[in-house]
């Protein structure tokens, strides 16, 4: 198993390079500091089984990037690595065809895992940390706040919209101040226009 492991920071690169190396059935790692570097490599003598790319390495202008390198590689799986970008960008690089997304706080034994996972033909992207983005809903609300804020553009007070979500009145006051500041609304009035307009509810 040959992998390619393409970040513009020095010391990650090696960390991770040297995470992989050795490892049970991989067999080489190359590295790149560019996206453009690694277009050269896979463009050589050496088929690849995993390409690793990290999100904001110059070259990859977001999920264009990667979209470079997976038509440079064919059939090859290309997966995401990055320190920084959020939930939502790990499942639009899915949806784009990344094999995965690996977050660079992994520690060296889930990162060696996760290779060895995409580099077999399996999507890979870690359950809590997707699990953020699923739990958002339209403008950024989780479901709660959505079904506080349907109450509120109904003109239901708190403790109604309280007793018909079977949740304490208080807790629905903090959802309430929680959602108008996610909206920008400076009240509850404001908040339910703004939600009109955008179709939130």
């Amino acid at each position: 198993m040959r992998i390619l492991v393409a970040d513009d920071h020095d010391l990650v690169r090696e960390t991770i390079a040297s995470f992989l190396t050795g490892s049970d059935g991989i067999t080489a790692v190359d590295t790149a500091a560019t996206l453009d570097d690694a277009l050269k490599i896979v463009a050589g003598e050496y088929v690849f089984d995993l390409v690793l790319l990290d999100y904001d390495m110059p070259g990859m202008k977001g999920l264009t990037g990667l979209k470079r390198m997976k038509d440079a590689v064919g059939t090859v799986p290309v997966a995401i690595l990055s320190g920084t970008a959020s939930p939502s960008i790990a499942q639009a690089a899915i949806e784009a065809g990344a094999m995965g997304f690996v977050p660079k706080t992994l520690g060296s034994k889930s990162m060696v895992s996760a290779v060895k996972f995409m580099a077999m033909g399996e999507v890979y992207a870690p359950f809590e940390f997707m699990q953020q983005a699923q739990e958002k809903t339209v403008g950024n609300l989780t479901e709660r706040e959505t079904a506080v804020l349907q109450g509120v553009c109904e003109g239901k007070s708190n403790k109604e919209i309280a007793r018909d979500l079977d949740l304490q009145e208080v807790t629905i006051k903090l959802h309430v101040k929680t959602l108008s500041r996610k909206l920008e609304a400076r009240n509850r009035t404001h908040a339910a226009m703004i939600a009109k307009e955008r179709n939130l509810v």
